[in-house]
């Protein structure tokens, strides 16, 4: 038995906690927030998740796949709303699969609840990280309103977030870090059910706003609201309105009516809201090495913070738990120095993946959806999965409800852009998409090494 201390109780902490002691280690997690069960942490500024493939493989293997699907709503499409609140509804997959969409509080309270039943659990929350030995493996925390204490054990791990205090601690060695906010910002926007409970829009689809150079988008909550996000650049551009341009109640009123006409009848307090929810930032966070000796590593979004355009950052951190605890199974909870190294190794290049993953599906949500050359791509890309299963599948399925690791899926999407940009050049391919002519070619081009 070892001696854990993790930093960090959120979504990501918190199964690491189930985790490891399940395999009998005593698991000591630290939090610098209140208890999330007693306040409302999230209020204001938070972003649906979604739980994939990924996130119920980690979650099964830690025992407590049950307890979260009880809080998921199942959603198997994206629902595009123009400017004019036309409808178009695309499914994620062929085979009628679904994402599951969780509140981040909801999910991170169930996680808590979970880890607090085994007897090998301590939580402390308000406790702020302060300092970090890494090679002792101690930490001091701040207590609020208290007296610093230091608790020491045999192995750390940052699971404290994109601006984790034991990251900053790695750095002061050999350590290569880079940081890099996106221009867009986003305000949290609620979308409340109707008087009876029933929700205002379909709850099974990922509601999108797509507006080119920015977007909204709504996910649905079990008690019939959903949580909405709107993303908008932090500073105005030629070409899009931004945050610093959208400011007061007429700004606001203006902006909504002419960009999310349809919005505004579901949404009564929406200009309220605006201008009361804070604006929130998004960081990409890349660093190697993610581990110190055999003594501190770090997990979730502390290793690979990124943008929630791919509904992967949860899923990715789960994954390396799941990916922990089979090298942990494979070398034995004796040989940290072994496990620890391999798991830096193989996450390091999946955690860069996604990263990159979620930046492309950011341009694919608020402006190739509306695009008709791209809903003509996802058509045939869907016949030649229906037709050749074997030999194409989308790159949104190999992330979503594979466990293709990220690089792969990555590099593989890569060669359908170029496949499908050589497809979408055939004359008159608008008319015929579903001819044998159109199959056959993107099938040589398949089979063609290039």
């Amino acid at each position: 038995m070892k001696q854990i201390t993790i930093v960090g109780g959120g979504l990501v902490g918190s199964l690491l906690a189930i985790f490891l002691a399940k395999r009998g280690h005593k698991v000591s997690v630290f939090e610098r927030r209140a208890d999330p069960r007693r306040t409302d942490t999230y209020a204001g500024r938070s972003i649906n998740l979604v739980v994939s493939h990924r996130g119920w493989t980690a979650l099964r293997a830690a025992g407590v796949e049950d307890a979260v699907k009880a809080i998921t709503v199942p959603v198997f499409a994206r629902m595009m709303h123009d400017r004019d609140g036309q409808l178009n509804r695309v499914p994620y997959s062929i085979e009628n699969r679904a994402i599951y969409s969780v509140s981040r509080g909801e999910l991170n309270r169930i996680l808590l609840s979970e880890a607090e039943k085994l007897p090998n659990v301590s939580l402390h929350f308000d406790h702020k990280c302060v300092d970090v030995d890494l090679d002792k493996a101690s930490c001091i925390f701040q207590p609020d309103g208290g007296e610093a204490m230091t608790v020491s054990a045999d192995v750390v791990f940052g699971s404290d977030g994109a601006f984790s205090a034991v990251r900053a601690k790695m750095m002061h060695g050999r350590f290569n870090y880079s940081q890099d906010y996106i221009e867009h910002d986003y305000k949290e926007v609620a979308f409340p059910p109707n008087a009876d409970g029933t929700p205002k829009m379909d709850p099974q689809c990922l509601h999108i706003w797509p507006r080119r150079y920015f977007m909204m988008m709504g996910l649905a909550n079990q008690d019939g609201g959903f949580t909405g996000t709107l993303f908008m650049p932090h500073n105005a551009t030629k070409d899009s309105p931004g945050f610093d341009t959208v400011r007061t109640e007429a700004e606001v009123t203006a902006f909504f009516k002419e960009h999310f006409a349809d919005a505004m009848p579901i949404v009564p307090d929406l200009v309220e809201q605006y201008l009361r929810n804070p604006q929130s930032s998004l960081v990409i966070v890349r660093c190697d090495p993610w581990t110190h000796k055999d003594k501190v590593a770090l997990i979730g979004d502390a290793a690979h913070a990124i943008v929630p355009f791919y509904g992967e950052g949860m899923n990715a951190g789960y994954e390396d738990c799941k990916v922990l605890n089979d090298l942990l199974n494979e070398h034995g909870d004796d040989n940290w120095a072994t496990v620890l190294d391999l798991y830096g190794k193989q996450r390091k290049p999946n955690g860069d993946a996604i990263a990159d993953l979620s930046m492309r599906n950011f341009v694919e949500m608020r402006d190739l959806v509306a695009d008709p050359q791209f809903i003509l791509r996802k058509k045939i890309e869907g016949r030649l999965q229906a037709k050749h299963p074997d030999q194409w599948l989308p790159l949104y399925s190999q992330v979503k409800f594979t466990d293709t690791p990220y690089v792969d899926a990555l590099r593989e999407g890569q060669r359908h852009d170029r496949i499908m940009e050589k497809v979408l050049a055939m004359p008159g391919v608008e008319e015929k998409w579903e001819s044998e002519e159109v199959e056959r070619k993107a099938m040589e081009l398949v089979k063609a090494s290039f």
